[in-house]
């Protein structure tokens, strides 16, 4: 990629996409290029990327103009796989966490998340890496990736479901955190949503 992306470092290589920082027209910015899946047909793969950042795209300019604490969309070429976007200030909220660092935020991450699902947006891959924390700027989340326009609540109760067991497998010591997620959750409604999740939780639980 030529232009005014100016690149820095890879941050992440998954199996969807390399991620890379750097600037775009001087500003701090994120580029997010997806990779060919070589298993799937080419013509195939081509019309899958395309879709599916397209739909990335949509998400964000929504959430954006929500006034969410997301990426900002700054470029894209869906055809060719890639998308530049603002970097968001901070570091992983997983970090953060493990390093010791304050969790009275997460009722702010609860209230976010409401606000989120309130558009009608699932994320889809809610991890506390997902998640950033900057101690001026606050919460911002990215990565939406895996995420989906939805008026079925059950993605939106998977998504605090997965919250839940990641808090629990990767900071265990925070006590009762998924109920301070919760109850910043209901300050902004989605008492439904929450007893979705809770019934996915007894499933697991069941059978697990």
């Amino acid at each position: 990629m030529t232009g005014p992306w100016v690149g820095a470092e890879m941050l992440h290589q998954g199996a969807e996409a390399i991620v890379h920082s750097g600037s775009w027209m001087g500003r701090e910015a994120i580029l997010k290029q997806r990779q060919p899946r070589k298993w799937r047909h080419p013509d195939l793969d081509a019309r899958l990327t395309k879709s599916r950042m397209s739909a990335e795209v949509r998400l964000l300019r929504r959430l954006h103009l929500a006034g969410l604490p997301v990426p900002e969309l700054l470029a894209v070429d869906a055809p060719s796989g890639w998308m530049v976007t603002s970097r968001m200030p901070g570091v992983p909220l997983f970090e953060h966490l493990r390093s010791g660092g304050g969790n009275q935020m997460l009722e702010d991450l609860g209230a976010a998340i409401r606000r989120i699902h309130a558009t009608g947006i699932s994320h889809g891959d809610l991890t506390t890496h997902n998640i950033l924390w900057d101690d001026d700027a606050g919460l911002s989340i990215i990565d939406f990736g895996l995420s989906q326009i939805t008026d079925d609540i059950e993605p939106l109760g998977l998504d605090l479901q997965v919250l839940n067991e990641c808090l629990k497998a990767s900071h265990p010591s925070i006590e009762g955190a998924i109920d301070r997620v919760l109850s910043g959750y209901l300050t902004e409604g989605g008492a439904d949503v929450v007893k979705r999740f809770n019934d996915i939780r007894g499933r697991v639980r069941y059978h697990g």
